[in-house]
């Protein structure tokens, strides 16, 4: 019986793979479980269709990412902090101040995307926004002492 795998299947074959199984395995086991169906055309077609929405879906959100990140890493933030005697800063710059600054520049990070830093000097520093599907920005920030 030839039926089409929806999950990958150890022993068997990946996940939109047309496999030959035994007609009892199949039945019992495969389609029951939701690891298969019958491989029909209309069948095919639909998961033919499924997966190019898929990719359709895809290709959109790396392309939306893509634009953000250009916008990231064309984006110069300018953090001002309160200066201690030593030349240092009170506090430090953490996460959320930069999503929060940069969501002032119409950029909407959450700070959990941002790479963990604790900025407690003035100066220029880079920091790595990771956006999703193995994308990274990197933002650069002047720290400035009040």
């Amino acid at each position: 019986m030839k039926v089409l795998l929806i999950k990958d299947v150890k022993g068997l074959g990946k996940a939109g793979e047309i496999k030959e199984a035994k007609d009892g395995y199949a039945r019992n086991y495969l389609i029951p479980k939701g690891f298969a169906k019958l491989a029909t055309t209309e069948v095919i077609k639909e998961w033919e269709k499924e997966e190019a929405e898929k990719r359709a879906k895809l290709e959109a959100e790396l392309k939306e990412l893509n634009e953000l990140k250009e916008k990231i890493e064309n984006t110069k933030l300018i953090i001002k902090h309160k200066l201690g005697a030593n030349g240092q800063l009170l506090g430090a710059v953490t996460n959320k101040e930069i999503a929060e600054n940069l969501k002032e520049k119409g950029i909407e990070v959450e700070k959990k995307q941002i790479e963990h830093i604790s900025i407690k000097a003035p100066g220029e520093y880079k920091v790595a926004i990771k956006l999703g599907h193995g994308i990274t920005a990197y933002l650069t920030i002047e720290v400035e002492g009040e």
